[in-house]
């Protein structure tokens, strides 16, 4: 029965680490490459991620510098990060976008905030989602005599410790973040 959770397990922690790449990608008024992640060029056609066509440095805690291979992609990253909802307008010197973070108001922290706990509320729902998606799996082997009545509870048992222990690294992290956002 032991390998029957595996599964399960796996896909509770691949949300898990969703979460924290969502997590990751929300602007804490520090430069952090990952809020680039979500921007895509249009470079040569096709859209491409940021980190393939250029060279992202954080020569300052809040500066973020992207430099790009090819000299004519400067001018596409540049609209491509005016158009994206990261809410910065790059510095363009010729050769180097510039990020510059300003330093959070009180209210945009609040909804960072509320931005976190969204986040891991959905990762919650996801993590319940693929309890009971275990749980029906289980009462069908159970219609299909394939288990015993005791097998069965004994197994939604564990499914709820599984997603209990899931739903708690999930508050840790957000607690953790929504600290790191209220910090000034």
């Amino acid at each position: 029965m032991k390998g029957a959770y595996e599964e399960y397990e796996s896909r509770m922690k691949k949300t898990v680490e969703v979460l924290v790449y969502d997590f990751a990608t929300l602007r804490a008024g520090r430069a952090n490459a990952a809020v680039l992640d979500r921007v895509t060029v249009d470079y040569y056609g096709s859209p491409t991620p940021v980190q393939q066509i250029a060279t992202v440095a954080t020569p300052e805690p809040r500066v973020l510098t992207i430099q790009p291979w090819d000299q004519t992609a400067l001018k596409l990253i540049e609209k491509a990060i005016q158009s994206s909802d990261l809410g910065i307008n790059p510095q363009n010197d010729g050769k180097v976008l510039r990020l510059i973070f300003p330093q959070l108001t009180e209210e945009r922290r609040r909804e960072l905030v509320k931005q976190v706990h969204k986040y891991g509320e959905t990762a919650k729902v996801s993590i319940r989602n693929i309890r009971r998606d275990a749980i029906e799996k289980h009462k069908d082997m159970k219609k299909k005599s394939e288990i015993t009545e005791d097998d069965l509870r004994e197994s939604e048992k564990d499914l709820q410790e599984l997603t209990d222990k899931f739903c708690k690294d999930i508050d840790a992290l957000a607690a953790k973040k929504e600290k790191e956002l209220l910090e000034l």
